[in-house]
């Protein structure tokens, strides 16, 4: 592509040459005519005539000139900034004919550059931040969910402990009355069944023990195929898989392995899985899905501080989506290659809008009265956090609930 020409050298040279044709143009008629004039008048009439025509050509080329070199290309560069001036940042200005308004549309284009490339790394920093905030929303409910279930755990634990010494005596006294009326042949049945409440207490007063007490948990690599195997098997035994339609997939990797707790993990999908049998109770067709795969860990998903990042700009919100400057250290799932996921899905009715923000709370469940104590999710959460994990409660794509467990994977291990 040729270079522009500068505009004034063009106008010196136009101009130059439309004067020194003028007064040629002049010099000749003058030269021609004078020899023919009689008298002075006459030649100062033909002088006027012809200095004027020469005037008149010079002006109207003149201005022809200037309009087709000089106002045109200048009109064209002030429509297009005017364009751009008005938030239309991907139009650009066109080529133009002349090296002086070549700069000028290059400074121009550029400067629309650097807009566009600024209005889209603001829009980026604008979904970070909601995205950033967001995540302190989330770790600020979660702050709250876990002071909340400390002081039910220390009430929990002082309730069992009063409640424990005397439902102990009501047992005994229970045993011996019954052994008495049967020595006299009298009617146990009413004695039994207090015996039957006080051991449903019994049950639900361990249950607040060990969600008040939690064991130490020491996750290490295990095999999740192992788990899973063990708990089909536990499930299959006491026949709670018996006219359910359940999925298995993913489990037969025998070479996935997580950062776990194996007999905590096993609690979890048991109570996962049996709840969300009592959730299908009395369906024709009840369906479930237990599902197991592998996601990338946050690092991978950390966005890199780019070479023209505007300079006096601190992008460090962009990559603090983690716990990794906590005082308690790293945030596993933050850390981690790898992260396995859990999902246990079924096709009841779903959890209600209402109870979502509380499925997770102590002592809430959605069960009829008598069928459940609302500690089995809190349990479950609880054990999960223990291993560095998280859960939560999703949509499931067969209409029901479907409960998301993630845990750490292996450190430097190849979990795939």
């Amino acid at each position: 592509m040729a270079q522009p020409v500068p505009l004034r050298r063009v106008l010196i040279v136009s101009f130059g040459l439309l004067v020194g044709g003028g007064v040629l143009v002049t010099g000749l008629v003058l030269a021609l005519a004078l020899p023919a004039l009689a008298s002075p008048g006459q030649v100062f009439v033909v002088l006027l005539g012809v200095l004027g025509f020469s005037l008149a050509a010079v002006v109207l080329l003149g201005g022809w000139l200037l309009t087709d070199r000089l106002v045109r290309p200048m009109e064209q560069l002030v429509a297009d900034v005017r364009r751009i001036a008005e938030g239309e940042y991907s139009h650009r200005v066109a080529p133009l004919p002349w090296a002086e308004f070549e700069i000028v549309r290059d400074g121009v284009n550029e400067m629309a550059d650097r807009m566009v490339h600024d209005q889209d790394l603001l829009a980026a920093n604008i979904l970070s931040l909601d995205r950033t905030n967001r995540e302190l929303v989330e770790a600020r409910d979660q702050v709250i969910q876990a002071a909340r279930l400390a002081s039910v755990g220390t009430l929990a634990a002082g309730i069992a402990h009063e409640v424990g010494n005397p439902l102990g005596a009501i047992v005994g006294f229970t045993d011996v009355a019954v052994s008495r009326a049967r020595r006299n042949g009298a009617d146990t049945e009413l004695l039994e069944a207090i015996r039957e409440e006080a051991d449903r207490i019994d049950r639900i007063i361990r249950t607040l023990l060990d969600y008040a007490r939690p064991r130490e948990m020491e996750p290490g690599p295990q095999s999740l195929a192992e788990v899973g195997g063990r708990v089909q098997e536990l499930l299959d035994r006491q026949g709670r898989l018996e006219g359910l339609d359940i999925t298995w997939r993913g489990w037969d990797d025998v070479g996935l392995e997580a950062m776990i707790d194996p007999t905590a993990v096993e609690q979890v999908l048991v109570n996962l899985v049996l709840n969300g049998i009592d959730a299908m109770a009395g369906e024709s067709t009840p369906r479930m899905r237990v599902e197991i795969e592998v996601e990338e860990g946050g690092l991978h998903g950390l966005p890199a501080r780019r070479d023209n990042d505007p300079p006096g700009v601190n992008y460090m919100h962009r990559r603090r989506v983690g716990r990794d400057f906590s005082p308690e250290g790293p945030d596993p799932m933050f850390t981690a290659d790898q992260v396995v996921v859990i999902r246990v899905a079924d096709s009841g009715p779903g959890i209600p809008p209402e109870a979502r923000d509380r499925i997770f709370d102590p002592f809430y469940t959605t069960k009829d009265p008598g069928r459940g104590t609302g500690l089995g999710l809190s349990i479950c959460a609880r054990l999960v956090e223990g291993m560095g994990g998280k859960i939560h409660l999703e949509d499931a794509p067969e209409g029901g609930a479907e409960f998301v467990v993630r845990l750490p994977g292996v450190p430097g291990g190849d979990t795939e």
